[in-house]
């Protein structure tokens, strides 16, 4: 292996490793822990959560993402919230 083939290989694992690090904290407060995948998935399930990929409007998703602001909430919650009053009805 040439020295130059050794040293990408290096970079690319390093890359890899700041790729699966958290984002830390802001100006040193430390924010949320953050859960690696696995433990944040047994966490939703236990919460009977399941993950539902959707394509959306971009309309839709920023009257979302404002109303998520307006209530202080998780966007996830308000998804939830407008889905079980549409399904109600």
């Amino acid at each position: 292996m040439k020295k130059t083939d050794l040293e990408k290989a290096k970079a690319l694992k390093t890359v890899g490793k700041m790729k699966r690090e958290g984002v830390p904290g802001r100006f040193g407060l430390s924010a949320d822990t953050v859960l690696d995948r696995r433990a944040q998935r047994k966490q939703d399930q236990a919460q009977g959560l399941v993950s539902f990929p959707v394509k959306l409007k971009q309309e839709v998703i920023s009257a979302i993402r404002e109303r998520a602001t307006q209530q202080q909430v998780s966007t996830n919650d308000i998804i939830g919230q407008l889905l079980e009053d549409a399904l109600k009805r």
